[in-house]
């Protein structure tokens, strides 16, 4: 199951830009209000919480709940963006490293394998934008990534389409697991939402959502649509907009505060 921004209302909206925000200190909120749409004044009033205080055993057993939520792979930065987002906690990244090292808590990050689907043939392509980061016009070149959300009783995944000329995110989706479906319906979002101009260049990765078969068929759905991606084992070159890091969380520039 998932969603896209065509149903997506205010209330889930907020929660995916506090949640985004949390992941990576460096990203500016008032970009990312912009990107989905939604007024400032709406964000912070909608984001209060209280502070929590609890003591030290109680604090154990709550990042010993999230690690295991998270199976295994959260890591300090992780639960202390948890722990501010959902319980009102203020944690430093420096205690958390400690309170897991006693707890004896390893992270173990999800690994790419996670995405793959043995039965499904994949395809990669030439990188056609060649680092031509700056068009001249709208709809000339999209990029793509991924990046997993914490929730409540485990994660999301999201997809974005983000239109090189402005920066502008044109179509997202939003899944419980992180499949093809994913990436091919926040392109198909995009595509409606920009009136399906023809000739757009799309880049991504070699991530397997978007050397798929489900996900190549929703290119060629689309008027003069042409694929490019990066070379492999060479991210930085895939996007500057990319959602993509170990953790894949949001990395873009222009969205830095």
């Amino acid at each position: 199951m998932g969603f896209s921004s065509a149903g997506i209302g205010q209330p889930q909206r907020l929660s995916l830009i506090k949640k985004l925000a949390e992941q990576d200190k460096r990203l500016s909120k008032k970009k990312l209000c912009d990107l989905f749409d939604v007024v400032r004044s709406s964000y912070y009033y909608g984001i209060k919480t209280k502070p929590i205080d609890v003591e030290r055993v109680k604090l154990q057993s709550l990042i010993r709940q999230i690690f295991n939520d998270s199976k295994q792979s959260a890591g300090a930065r992780t639960i202390v963006a948890i722990l501010a987002n959902e319980y009102g906690i203020k944690l430093t990244r420096y205690l958390a490293t400690k309170l897991m090292e006693r707890m004896g808590l390893v992270s173990c990050q999800l690994k790419t394998h996670k995405y793959k689907h043995a039965d499904e043939a994949h395809r990669t392509y030439d990188n056609l934008l060649d680092r031509n980061f700056n068009p001249d016009a709208p709809n000339q070149v999209w990029t793509g990534d991924v990046t997993y959300i914490r929730i409540k009783g485990g994660w999301c995944y999201l997809a974005v389409v983000l239109d090189l000329f402005a920066r502008r995110v044109v179509g997202f989706s939003v899944f419980d697991s992180p499949n093809s479906t994913l990436t091919a319906s926040a392109l198909k979002m995009a595509y409606q939402t920009r009136l399906k101009p023809s000739g757009v260049l799309f880049h991504s990765d070699q991530g397997t959502h978007y050397t798929s078969k489900e996900f190549v068929d929703a290119i060629a759905d689309c008027d003069g649509m042409a694929q490019s991606m990066s070379r492999k084992g060479n991210p930085l070159r895939a996007q500057p907009s990319a959602l993509h890091s170990g953790k894949a969380v949001l990395c873009q520039s222009s969205l830095m505060g």
